[in-house]
Order: structure tokens, then sequence, then C-alpha cells
């Protein structure tokens, strides 16, 4: 009998700790910009080799006196902002703060990008995505319908998360973080 009500005792504190926990310990994730969408690794090159190869070139100070051509300014290439908001407390226990941002990459995929961020944390945060703006709590997030792009890799810094292919950003998009287990809005951004 004390076995089972010490294993109950141990299961019941391996529980409480992973939801409380989060409320006491940062997570701290800093990702760079997504930029293999931009660039091709040659075939005799590692990414190793082509890292050192730029921050070589980077390191070169010189003046270039060309004039760019005429179809080169036409076609400009990279990505390219889609929407854009900040992220907002969901109340006065889940705050939220940093900026948010939807991109198109030079390959045609779409990416959220999470820039200096910080969240107040909690267990399973999840990143989610909903057409329409005004999302101030679990019904109305329902009622809209969300996607989910993923949890949230850490609850301070930048960050990025693929959209699903062929998804249509809608003109009003709220990103939404999200704890799974008590089904509470962290934090919120109405993107433009």
């Amino acid at each position: 009998m004390q076995i089972v009500v010490a294993v109950g005792a141990i299961a019941v504190l391996a529980v409480a700790w992973w939801l409380i926990s989060p409320l006491f310990i940062d997570e701290v994730v800093e990702e760079d910009f997504p930029r293999a969408a931009m660039g091709v690794i040659p075939e005799d090159m590692t990414a190793e080799e082509v890292e050192e190869v730029m921050m070589a070139a980077e390191a070169v100070d010189a003046t270039v006196t060309e004039d760019m051509p005429e179809s080169a300014e036409s076609e400009a290439t990279g990505p390219v902002a889609l929407a854009t908001g900040a992220l907002q407390d969901a109340d006065d226990f889940h705050r939220g703060s940093g900026g948010v941002t939807a991109y198109r990459l030079e390959d045609g995929s779409q990416v959220l990008r999470l820039e200096d961020i910080e969240v107040t944390n909690g267990p399973d945060l999840r990143v989610l995505v909903a057409p329409g703006h005004g999302i101030t709590n679990r019904q109305a997030l329902q009622a809209v319908g969300y996607i989910e792009l993923g949890p949230l890799k850490g609850n301070i810094g930048s960050q990025n998360y693929d959209f699903p292919p062929g998804y249509q950003i809608p003109e009003q998009l709220t990103v939404v973080i999200y704890c799974k287990p008590f089904h509470v809005l962290f934090a919120t951004a109405e993107l433009r």
C-alpha cells in the first residue's frame, strides 16, 4: 500500500513540476532569419565553407561606383514582408512583447518571424494563426478557426515558423501564443 501511495505522490509531483516550472524557467532561442531559401550551396562546398567565404567577403571594404541595371531594380528579390504586428499581453498575468512579421521568401514559401519576443512562460505553449482581429479568448479563437504552426521554441528571443504550403495569408491575421493544456491565450499580435 505504501508503494502505491509513493508512486502516486511521485506522479503528482512530476505533473505539478511540468505545469508550474515554466513560470520560473525562461527558454531563450535566437534563430537567424531563414537564409537557406535565398541561396544555393555549390556542390563542391560545404555550408561551413560557404559561410567562411561570405564572412571574408563581408569584411572587404570597397566602394562600388557602377549603376544598377534597370532590369535589376524592377525585379526585387529576397524576402518580402507581407504583414507585421507586435505581441500584446493577453491579460495582467499572461504577458507578451516583441515583433511579429509574416514573410514570403524568394522560393515562394512563407515564414512567420517572431523577433525579440518576451512571453510569460508556461507549459506546452503553441504558436497559432487565425484569420481576423479582436481574438481575446479561447471561444473567439475557436469561432474563427486557427492553424497551429508548432510549439513555441522559447519564450525569449527570435524564432521562425513555416506556414503550411499553399496557405493564403488573410488581410487580417492574428498570431496567438496559446497554452494547450489550460486552453489559455498568453499573448496575441494583430498583423496588418
